[in-house]
């Protein structure tokens, strides 16, 4: 088990990297009671209820702040294993963010944020001291501090954490609401005019055969696979974490569903995390 306790200046990402964390399969609580930190890290340990867990603590849990280094002490008496990463940023720049969130400082409600900042550093003072790894954000965009964390705490493979919905549909039906990319396959032979095709669908051999069996279908699903190839590692790189890809026919029964299995195979073969959603493949 990786216990991973996140702290550090309020504006200098905390919350961020518990997205990414949560996004590479760590179960995470922000604002975590002090007071519960050597009873909750013992459970994890003893009932491995969760692989990797991360909790954020910081100045918002108060005077109990001040009982964090007992708490420390406990867990290495324990043999828990735990990492403390402290997140920083120049005062200049948390006061920009401040600014733009609109929030005032929980340490100076009534006064300057300058303030608030310098007793905030004095009180995580034992904490920095304390921490595995310290990050300065005060120069990365989000994407780059994900990045840094992906690679820190995850698996090294972005693809894993990268997922690829293909879905079908029908246009009678409406578009999806989600989607990010959407393909019109009308242009392809349709099964439905087929009288022994008709009822069934395109996961089946028969109908994906006749879809995707000839040259126009070919040339397209080469043409769309190197698309795709060229476009996944520059979303992976940008930092998006889902991206929904819809490819429509009339019905979504027939033609949309063979092109969906078929760049399915494209995208898992290439190692992309991919999941099939056939929308409208059997209503009618």
């Amino acid at each position: 088990m990786k216990f991973l306790i996140v702290t550090g200046m309020g504006g200098a990402g905390k919350t961020q990297v518990i997205h990414a964390l949560e996004d590479i399969g760590y179960y995470c609580i922000d604002n975590f009671p002090i007071v519960f930190l050597e009873t909750f890290a013992k459970m994890c340990a003893v009932d491995n209820k969760f692989e990797n867990v991360a909790i954020v603590v910081d100045i918002r849990g108060g005077e109990s702040l001040k009982e964090i280094g007992n708490s420390l002490k406990a867990l290495k008496k324990n043999s828990i294993n735990y990492e403390i990463l402290f997140l920083e940023a120049d005062e200049e720049v948390i006061i920009k963010r401040y600014k733009e969130t609109r929030r005032t400082h929980i340490l100076a409600p009534n006064g300057s944020i300058e303030c608030g900042i310098a007793l905030e550093r004095e009180q995580l003072s034992f904490l920095r001291g304390e921490a595995s790894r310290v990050i300065d954000t005060s120069n990365l965009l989000t994407k780059e501090l994900k990045s840094t964390i992906f690679e820190l705490y995850g698996n090294g493979d972005k693809n894993e954490y990268f997922k690829i919905e293909l879905q079908s549909f029908g246009f009678k039906y409406g578009l999806p609401r989600d989607a990010d990319l959407v393909f019109d396959v009308r242009f392809l032979p349709n099964p439905y005019y087929v009288e022994e095709l008709k009822e069934h669908n395109g996961t089946e051999i028969q109908v994906f055969n006749y879809v995707t069996d000839n040259d126009i279908a070919r040339s397209f699903i080469k043409k769309l696979e190197d698309m795709l190839l060229m476009l996944m590692p520059q979303y992976i790189e940008e930092g998006k974490n889902q991206l929904v890809i819809c490819f429509g026919c009339t019905g979504g029964r027939h033609r949309s569903v063979a092109v969906c299995e078929s760049i399915a195979k494209i995208l898992k073969s290439n190692g992309y995390n991919t999941v099939i959603r056939h929308r409208d493949m059997i209503k009618d």
